[in-house]
């Protein structure tokens, strides 16, 4: 991982809060989200770059696995709204994507998973369950594609 990461948290912390607009500019609060499900927060690089298409394209490939009764994904980068809608459209996406656009990196910095050198997030995924305590996480660098099935493992463990 890049030197300018910080400590993300861990399982059994608490989970920072967020409140970010999605590719619609609807707001969603981490607090409110997992008032009666667990949130899968899946920070990603860039919208339309090759690795996080086809992370995001697993997804919702699977959509009823990641988005039911039990828990909520939500994508997370620092791209703006604008974009996000944009990516969302054209790849069909039907769970919300989230802009941490501005200020700047400000949730994904609060994870740990912001490159400063790069002005992005790298690959970190959280599990965060109605308590907001971290129950699982998994952070890789940019260029380095997360093992989905760890995801899909995560989620079939609650």
């Amino acid at each position: 991982m890049s030197a300018t990461l910080t400590a993300y948290p861990q399982v059994g912390e608490r989970a920072p809060e967020l409140s970010l607009a999605d590719q619609d500019g609807a707001t969603h609060t981490l607090s409110e989200a997992v008032a009666d499900r667990h949130a899968l927060l899946v920070f990603y690089p860039f919208a339309f770059s090759s690795i996080c298409t086809g992370e995001l394209l697993e997804i919702q490939l699977n959509v009823d696995e990641f988005v039911n009764d039990r828990v909520q994904v939500y994508g997370i980068s620092c791209d703006p709204v604008h974009a996000v809608r944009a990516w969302a459209a054209r790849e069909g996406y039907r769970f919300p994507l989230l802009s941490d656009f501005w200020p700047h990196g400000e949730a994904a910095r609060a994870y740990g998973v912001f490159d400063e050198d790069s002005g992005m997030a790298v690959r970190g995924t959280f599990l965060v369950d109605p308590s907001m305590t971290v129950r699982w996480n998994l952070v890789h660098p940019a260029g380095q594609a997360r093992e989905i099935g760890a995801l899909h493992q995560a989620v079939r463990d609650l």
